[in-house]
Order: C-alpha cells, then sequence, then structure tokens
C-alpha cells in the first residue's frame, strides 16, 4: 500500500490511494475539530483515571493492526458507499442528545462510532471489512464500564464474606462492610475489580485476534479473558482478607493490598496468555495479491463529493448545538425556599451530619421537620442551565461516595410512592455512620426520586431523556433531585420507610410548589 519515491526515501501510497487516503485525513481532521471537546474530555479521564489509563494504548495499537494489512489492502479500491451516510447522521443525533443530558459516555462512544463508520463510508465495504478488528479495537478508547461497579462490588463481598465462613471465620455483614474477630473491612470501588475486567478484556481480544484464526476460538478466548479476571479478583479479595487475619493485620493493609491486587493481576494475565498460547493457529498464508481490476475499474476516479456530503453532516449536530445554546435560558439562578408542610415545624437543628453529594447545583436546600416525636429531613438539589461540570445525573452525584469516612451505604430496598394517583416506584437506601456518637443518629433510611420539568421519575435514564428532549422543544431543563430521610433503628427499619412514605404522599404538594416557584411557574 506503500512506495517510497527514488532517491528521495519518501514513502507515498499508490496513485489509486492517495485521493482517498487524502479525502478521509480531511474529514478526520474535521471530525476532530468539530467534537474536540468530547476528545479532549476522554483524554482527560484516562489521565486522572487508573481504571481508563490503558486507552493511551488502543489508538497506536489499532494503526499497528492496519499496518500490518497494508498488503492486503493495497491492490483494493477504495470505493465510498454514501449510503451510510444515513447512520452517521442517527449517531450524529445520539451525539447531540448526549450534549444536551451532559453525558460524557454517550458523546464519546457517538465519536468513536463516527470514526470508525468514517472508513466503510468513504473507503468501502471491502476496504473496512480486512481491517474490521482494528477498527473496532478503537471502543476500547471510550472510557465505559464503571457502571459496573456496584454489581461487582456486591459479588465481591458475597463470594469474600462465604469463603471466609467456610474457612470457619466468623462474619458479620452489613451491606458492603464486614466484621471479622481481627477488624473490620469493606469492599470499595478498588476491590471491585472492574479494572481488571476492562484491561483483561482489551488484552484478551487482542491477543485473540493475533494468536487464532478461527472466530470460535477467538470467541471462547474473550469469553475466558471475561471470566478469569472476575474469579480471580474474588480469590484476591478472599486472599488479602485472609492474610491480614492470620497476620494480625500487619500485612495486606492499607496500600500494601491495592500492590498484591496487582502483582496478583499480574500473574493471572501471565497464565492466561500461556493457557491461550497452547491452541495458538499459525498465521495462514497470505493469498495472492489480486489485481485492482479485480475490485474495479483501474484508474476509476474516487468521488469526493461524497467526502464533501460527509463532512456536511457531520456538521449538522454541532450547528444544532450552536443554535440550542444561542436560544439558551438567559434566566438568572433560581432560588429555593423551604416548602411550608402543614403541621410540621421547621427545626433549626440538623438530623444528622450526613449530606448528600450533589455537584454544583443551582440552588439546593437541606431542612429538618418535626412532628411530635417524629423528624424528616428534606434535601433537595435543583439544576438549570445544565452542562458537564454542573447536572443532575451523573456518576459523581450519590446519596453517598465510595470513600466517605463516616456514612456508607449497607442495604437497599424498594418502595412505592402514591403522588397525584399516580404509583412512582422509589429505592429506599439505608444508611450507617461508623463509630456513631453517643446521643447522634447512626442509621439513616433515604427515600430519593427525580423531578423534571414538573414530572417525577425514580429512573435516571428516563430523567436525562425527559431533560433532553425538553431542551429540544426548548423548555428549558429545569430539574431537581428530591430525598427524604429519617432515622432508622436496626429493628424497625419498616416503621421509618412507613413515615417517609407517609410524609411524600400526603405533603408532596408542598414540595412540588416550591420546585415550581423556583422553576419561575405559579404552582
Amino acid at each position: 500500500m506503500i512506495r517510497v519515491l527514488r532517491n528521495t526515501g519518501v514513502a507515498l501510497p499508490p496513485l489509486p490511494w492517495r485521493r482517498p487516503l487524502l479525502a478521509l485525513l480531511l474529514v478526520l481532521l474535521l471530525l476532530g475539530l468539530l467534537f474536540h471537546g468530547s476528545l479532549l474530555a476522554m483524554v482527560r479521564i484516562w489521565e486522572r483515571s487508573e481504571t481508563f489509563a490503558h486507552a493511551f494504548l488502543v489508538p497506536p495499537i489499532s494503526l499497528w493492526l492496519i499496518w500490518r494489512r497494508r498488503h492486503e489492502l493495497a491492490p483494493l479500491q477504495a470505493r465510498p458507499a454514501p449510503l451510510l451516510l444515513l447512520p452517521m447522521l442517527v449517531l450524529g443525533l445520539g451525539w447531540l442528545l448526549g450534549e444536551l443530558v451532559s453525558s460524557n459516555a454517550a458523546t464519546q462512544l457517538m465519536v468513536v462510532a463516527m470514526i470508525v463508520l468514517l472508513v466503510p463510508t468513504l473507503l468501502g465495504g471491502q476496504v473496512s471489512k480486512r481491517i474490521a478488528f482494528p477498527l473496532g479495537f478503537l471502543f476500547f478508547c471510550v472510557p465505559i464500564g464503571e457502571f459496573m461497579l456496584p454489581v461487582l462490588m456486591q459479588y465481591t463481598a458475597d463470594f469474600t464474606v462465604a469463603a471466609l465462613r467456610l474457612t470457619g471465620i466468623p462474619v458479620y455483614r452489613e451491606g458492603l462492610q464486614f466484621i471479622i474477630p481481627s477488624g473490620q473491612w469493606s469492599v470499595v470501588e478498588a476491590c471491585s475489580g472492574v479494572r481488571y475486567l476492562i484491561a483483561s478484556v482489551m488484552v484478551g481480544s487482542l491477543f485473540a485476534y493475533l494468536n487464532y484464526r478461527s472466530y470460535k476460538r477467538r470467541l471462547l478466548f474473550i469469553g475466558f479473558a471475561i471470566v478469569l479476571p472476575i474469579l480471580a479478583n474474588w480469590i484476591r479479595a478472599y486472599g488479602i482478607v485472609l492474610l491480614g487475619h492470620v497476620s494480625g493485620n500487619t500485612l495486606a493493609v492499607g496500600a500494601d493490598h491495592l500492590i498484591y491486587g496487582w502483582v496478583f493481576f499480574g500473574v493471572v494475565m501471565l497464565a492466561m496468555f500461556m493457557l491461550g498460547a497452547r491452541w495458538q493457529e499459525p498465521e495462514s498464508a497470505q493469498a495472492p495479491a489480486a489485481s485492482p481490476a479485480a475490485h474495479g475499474a483501474i484508474g476509476a476516479p474516487y468521488p469526493l463529493w461524497v467526502a464533501l456530503l460527509t463532512m456536511l453532516v457531520l456538521s449538522l449536530p454541532t450547528l444544532v448545538l450552536r443554535q440550542l445554546d444561542a436560544d439558551a435560558d438567559a434566566r438568572p439562578g433560581p432560588s429555593l425556599n423551604a416548602p411550608a408542610i402543614a403541621g410540621w415545624t421547621r427545626s433549626a437543628a440538623a438530623l444528622s451530619d450526613w449530606t448528600p453529594v450533589y455537584a454544583n447545583p443551582a440552588a439546593q436546600l437541606q431542612a429538618v421537620y418535626v412532628q411530635g416525636q417524629q423528624r424528616i429531613g428534606l434535601y433537595l438539589a435543583y439544576y438549570r442551565q445544565q452542562s458537564h461540570q454542573s447536572k443532575l445525573i451523573s456518576s459523581e452525584n450519590v446519596i453517598v461516595a465510595s470513600g466517605d469516612p463516616r456514612w456508607a451505604r449497607v442495604a437497599s430496598s424498594g418502595t412505592t410512592l402514591r403522588l397525584a394517583g399516580v404509583d412512582l416506584p422509589v429505592q429506599g437506601e439505608l444508611l450507617k455512620r461508623a463509630d456513631a456518637p453517643p446521643g447522634t443518629v447512626g442509621r439513616l433510611l433515604v427515600l430519593r426520586y427525580f423531578w423534571v420539568q414538573g414530572e417525577w421519575s425514580s429512573s435516571e435514564v428516563y430523567a436525562k431523556l425527559h431533560t433532553a428532549a425538553s431542551r429540544l422543544l426548548g423548555r428549558g431543563d429545569d430539574s431537581a433531585v428530591v430525598m427524604v430521610y429519617a432515622a432508622a433503628s436496626e429493628r424497625d427499619t419498616a416503621g421509618a420507610e412507613q413515615s417517609l412514605r407517609d410524609f411524600v404522599q400526603q405533603h408532596w404538594g408542598a414540595i412540588e410548589a416550591s420546585l415550581q416557584q423556583a422553576r419561575g411557574t405559579p404552582p
């Protein structure tokens, strides 16, 4: 696919490939300019997150894999597929919706998908078929996978506790925390194994592509690369707790257990590759190069109009977003007033020292209401003119941060709120304070739901989609999270849940009026 000019040492592609490659390069440059915000955000995540640091290697590996196929690609003729501009338009719409709800994962996934789709669009199906894996490998650039954290943390805790009990060590467990005779342990994000899983799938996929020819063996090895790190992480977590227990908490505590974890992961990966190499299939003999005439007319002019039309399609979502930003809500920031709850008085004393973690709301409010012996807490966080730094639905907006030294989530339960004759399923979170001082609240039950443009939902997905639709229709993006919470004793969590449910069902109108007032709409 590359030839060298005499006496210059300059490598140039064969003449039939110069215009197609130039067109692809120009369109890629335009894509980088149009969507530079999403690309830079992706690189920043690689920089700050150890989970996705491996993504720096993905683009050069993909280019190297394509370079290995250059002799197969050289005799082919680039034949654009303009019909693929329709799915390109769909990807642009997906990016636009992701921008409207400030979802990094959605926008970055759409941009990478557009980069991959550019190859068959501008160079044709025969070319992209021969480099399908290198193109698909680019999706490992997208920092997606942290949504698996809660599930993997739960499974890790389940296995560790079960293994400890089988070993004969008594365990008392609450959620992701458990106590054994030698001390207290908890499963945090670093113990979930998601880092090992993502890295293993990426490296395992590459190993399978380079060492196997049949799709069956490739898929089996990739499946093995998915299951093995999960099982290995469970064993690692159990081994660390056991090592800390038998050593009197002198080994595998603090930062040591992370170091042991990566050493253990390296050994597991080495064993996986050694095992996979036993069924390695040799590289098949390269087929003789076909003449360009076998794939189309020699010297047929490359249709540059396809590249120009592709540039136009890529520009559309950014033009629409620019127009929406120009028409954005110019109102000042909202002001939240504490709802007036009939029959309840507002207390100046806090119910506890717990506060949800919601980043950069336009306004927020935390109040405590008292009626007799009952004390109910209310938390509101209101968002307007949302951006990637200030948005209602975000992985950083949580009831309790994973590294909180005082509060931890120990259990979840579902319940239903009946608001205005409509049943709204919500999830309750039971929180526990570590070493609660005497006379303070050590356990809280929290119910949470979302308010978007006057509608309620407990679904983060629905809240995101409704916000995007509202912005597209020019109605703004005003939304809020509503939390009610109360003290919950170890023996009577159901009583706290009933109190919260009654409070919201009887006084949701007052809460709604406060939010509508902040929105600027009469109640």
